[in-house]
């Protein structure tokens, strides 16, 4: 079993989806865990009071996508957190988007949410883990950052600029024993797709275009995640695993 009891963990976009499911894995593994959410605070208190006293588990208020000062919020929460040695960059918006009818401002909005919010966060915390020589940085992107996606071209952007921002960022801080890694997934059964597949068929059709026959919890995308902040994966820098069933594989 994976044992974290000594680390310091903080998972942005933590209340729901694959974020929550990340928050419950690590407080089972025994690491402090910080995580911050957009709006619902109720779903954050439950979530986090669910473990009681006897894991550390803590929320932070903060809206990736729509945040006056963001750099300062993101400086003033890493400074109260103090220890971080791993950070799950999770949070983001998926929108649907055609292009040629796209806003600057519903482009820009998916980029700060989706990549500058990364950016900012991941260099606040940069600074902690050289001083602790220590880090291990996760960044939740998408399949749609490989292969595109019509009708989410901004998302599909913005997971793409975020897996060359992974590979240039684990180049350069493998010496500092700093790893960064990004997990790709495809179609997962979670609130962000709970508009799409109210269409049951259409549900059925992405199901079956999958190799294993079956749509991602989130709770397949958090087990990897797991794996990669720990010392079973010390040694993967700069990967970009791709968690969908084999989707990929289909064209």
């Amino acid at each position: 079993m994976i044992n974290l009891s000594s680390k310091s963990v903080l998972i942005t976009g933590g209340s729901r989806g694959i974020g929550a499911a990340c928050v419950k894995l690590f407080a089972e593994a025994g690491a402090t865990v910080h995580f911050t959410y957009k709006s619902n605070v109720d779903a954050a208190s439950k979530l986090a009071l669910q473990f009681g006293k006897k894991k550390k588990v803590f929320f932070y208020k903060l809206d990736f996508s729509n945040e006056a000062n963001l750099e300062l919020r993101i400086i003033e929460l890493v400074s109260k957190i103090k220890k971080i040695d791993v950070l799950i960059n999770n949070a983001g918006i998926w929108e649907y988007g055609e292009a040629d009818k796209m806003s600057l401002r519903e482009w820009n909005r998916t980029m700060q949410a989706n990549l500058t919010s990364m950016f900012l966060m991941t260099k606040t915390i940069i600074p902690l883990m050289k001083k602790n020589k220590f880090g291990r940085i996760i960044n939740i992107s998408s399949t749609a950052g490989q292969r595109g996606e019509p009708f989410h071209s901004h998302y599909a952007a913005s997971k793409g600029a975020m897996i060359s921002y992974t590979k240039s960022l684990a180049a350069e801080l493998g010496k500092y024993n700093i790893t960064v890694n990004s997990i790709a997934p495809g179609w997962v059964d979670t609130e962000m797709c709970k508009g799409v597949f109210s269409n049951k068929k259409y549900k059925e059709k992405v199901r079956l275009e999958i190799p294993v026959q079956r749509i991602a919890s989130a709770e397949d995308i958090a087990g990897p995640v797991l794996f990669l902040a720990s010392d079973l994966a010390r040694h993967i820098n700069g990967e970009i695993l791709n968690v969908n069933g084999g989707s990929v594989l289909c064209g």
